[in-house]
């Protein structure tokens, strides 16, 4: 069954004077799903999103909403809706007013526009609400008026620009599940952008990781989080330690002044790469089980584990998250899994990396020559 793609970039550019803020970026959006723009502030987020939304145009390529090219479609045309930081609310008029604007700019019948408003507010939990002043409401009361203002016109894609950020740390974690669920009931188009990697990987379906006007990853969470294509996107979702390392041959990775079989593939003998292991994967052992030692350089307790940081003897810093408690100074082992054991190519393009991906995500499994190869070597 073909997937129904409600918004399309094709090799769109975005230049404001002589600065290009959005570099070749084309991307698909495909119905009910929850997409999220991931980097940091000033890499192009939010202009993609005016974009869609019409309030700017593209320099140079397409893009289609519903199939059909927009550059000649106004904003207030387009079946799309944004929810802003700030919320942009009117503080002067109560709830069902807020939530009613748009409605009575197109002019709506009075009863039409009731029905509308109560419905809208009944699905973000703010039935019995609609005579309240904005100012005497919530954060996350505000954030869910503007969430229904924008439901209201029933838009084809709901655009959310970091609209959990001004918000405190709890009521920060209810919203993201909050919205989550409410893309779930509704099964319309979410593009949300943000700057905290925990919130993207907590909430989408894809995610599109942006650096300096250009998506560097496209994918799911999980493949986000466990593949990295390169030392920015590891670095920038999650902690993680990336090591410098030599690609011996399909499945064998040198980095640490030893060997370590792999479940990566596809490189030149010797080729020099980045690997990298996150800090949950590593097992805190005795020096003598270790498959490499490290001496404890600092210890911060986190609540549910241990940070660990400790240096091997090639200078590599390694970050532990363990429920076991040890002591700076104090020389230990750290254990891992082939498959814990990311390989990132150096200057790869995304389409050489899935490309990589698949062709050797099953390979480890089938692969004789690997097996036995000594870690401790």
């Amino acid at each position: 069954m073909t997937e129904e793609i409600i918004v399309s970039f094709q090799q769109v550019e975005k230049r404001f004077d002589d600065e290009k803020v959005l570099k070749n970026i084309s991307f698909e959006l495909e119905k009910g799903k929850f997409y999220t723009l991931l980097g940091p502030s000033g890499c192009g987020k939010s202009t993609i999103l005016n974009l869609i939304a019409g309030f700017t145009l593209p320099s140079e390529g397409s893009i289609y909403l519903n199939g059909v090219e927009a550059k000649d479609t106004p904003p207030n045309k387009r079946k799309v809706n944004t929810v802003f930081q700030d919320y942009a609310l009117f503080p002067h008029m109560n709830v069902l007013d807020n939530v009613a604007f748009g409605l009575k700019m197109k002019k709506m019948k009075k009863n039409v526009i009731k029905e509308k408003v109560m419905a809208a507010l009944q699905l973000v939990r703010l039935d019995g609400f609609e005579e309240r002043e904005v100012a005497e409401m919530s954060g996350g009361q505000r954030q869910r008026v503007a969430i229904a203002r924008a439901l209201v016109n029933e838009p084809d894609v709901l655009l959310l620009d970091e609209p959990l950020s001004a918000l405190d740390l709890k009521l920060r974690t209810d919203m993201q599940y909050e919205l989550r669920e409410l893309q779930q009931r509704l099964g319309i188009t979410f593009l949300f952008v943000t700057h905290d990697q925990e919130e993207a990987l907590a909430m989408s379906d894809e995610i599109m990781v942006m650096k300096e006007g250009e998506i560097i990853q496209t994918g799911t969470p999980m493949d986000i989080y466990d593949e990295p294509i390169n030392r920015y996107v590891a670095d920038f979702i999650g902690e993680s330690n990336i090591v410098e390392a030599r690609m011996v041959e399909d499945y064998v990775v040198a980095f640490a002044g030893k060997q370590f079989a792999c479940v990566d593939g596809g490189m030149n003998p010797n080729e020099k790469v980045d690997i990298v292991i996150r800090p949950e994967d590593l097992v805190l052992t005795d020096s003598e089980e270790g498959a490499i030692q490290v001496t404890v350089d600092s210890q911060l307790f986190r609540g549910v584990h241990y940070e660990i940081i400790g240096y091997d003897s090639e200078g590599n810093e390694w970050m532990v998250h363990s429920t076991r408690k040890t002591e700076p100074g104090k020389q230990v082992g750290l254990q891992f899994e082939p498959e814990d054991i990311h390989i990132m190519r150096l200057n790869e393009t995304e389409e050489a990396f899935d490309e990589r991906i698949e062709q050797f995500s099953t390979g480890f499994d089938s692969n004789e020559e690997s097996e036995g190869v000594d870690v401790n070597a």
